[in-house]
């Protein structure tokens, strides 16, 4: 995913498919405020996945559907989201799903007020919660649109930052709550990218749980194709399909003939609800 939320330059300065399953219960122990609503149940995709910074044309994931990959991140809206996605329509997502492709949404959200670089949208403390809200109304309305259903996951894009920024890392729970909560309200599923090293740590080792996402995509670019062997955190969480691992960036392969620069992904976690 390197380079898709912003541009590569940015980023970097900031720093076989094995099937579907559809389960009820996964990835909602940290979600607390799922408990009194009847959810659909989620979809889930183990396998490997790719994401790439702009959805990719119908005759790429026509030749791509090899079953190498299972999987493909989209990045469906946010005022942080780096590419313009000419392809990403819901006749794409409709074309791509029938020939049976999992999807995975990813939103590009307010980034951290203490992260380097400039960004169109930033928390602060004090407006975090209410852009939390306010992102999550926009993002299940653009993953709506796409034709991905209730009870999809939404996949918070949050970059690297500096965790031990007390304010800013408050400021950054705070807005991830809300954006969660907000998406829950909606009957989305929260899902949460970061890196091992400061963003996804923030959220895997945050003491109290309510209302942080379910499913954690860690970016740790060691080369392993797992979401087991170098999970850094407790055994017991996360567990149940709501984990994926970004292990490899800036991959050029050809698949059906067809080449493209992708990030690679170890998937076992909910995907989008199509169809």
């Amino acid at each position: 995913m390197a380079g898709h939320r912003q541009s590569k330059k940015r980023r970097y300065i900031a720093w076989s498919a094995a099937g579907v399953v559809v389960v009820a219960g996964a990835g909602l122990a940290a979600q607390t405020s799922m408990a009194a609503t009847t959810w659909p149940a989620q979809r889930t995709f183990t396998g490997r996945a790719f994401d790439t910074c702009a959805a990719p044309s119908l005759s790429t994931m026509k030749a791509w559907h090899t079953g190498f990959y299972g999987a493909a991140a989209v990045y469906v809206g946010g005022r942080n989201r780096g590419c313009a996605q000419p392809n990403l329509t819901a006749s794409w997502v409709k074309s791509v799903s029938s020939l049976g492709w999992k999807l995975i949404p990813l939103y590009v959200g307010a980034q951290p007020p203490c992260q380097s670089g400039a960004n169109p949208e930033k928390m602060t403390s004090s407006n975090a919660a209410t852009l939390g809200t306010q992102d999550a109304d926009d993002a299940v309305a653009k993953a709506a649109a796409l034709g991905m259903k209730a009870g999809s996951p939404v996949y918070l894009d949050m970059e690297a930052y500096d965790v031990t920024n007390k304010a800013c890392n408050t400021a950054v729970l705070t807005y991830v709550r809300a954006f969660d909560k907000q998406l829950h309200a909606k009957t989305y599923r929260a899902g949460y990218y970061g890196f091992t090293s400061s963003s996804a740590k923030a959220i895997a080792t945050a003491t109290d749980k309510t209302d942080l996402p379910g499913n954690l995509w860690y970016a740790l670019w060691d080369k392993q194709n797992t979401t087991t062997a170098d999970w850094p955190w407790g055994a017991t969480q996360f567990t149940g399909h709501s984990r994926a691992h970004q292990y490899m960036v800036n991959s050029k392969e050809a698949h059906g003939g067809v080449t493209l620069t992708v990030d690679r992904d170890a998937w076992d976690a909910p995907v989008a609800i199509t169809g």
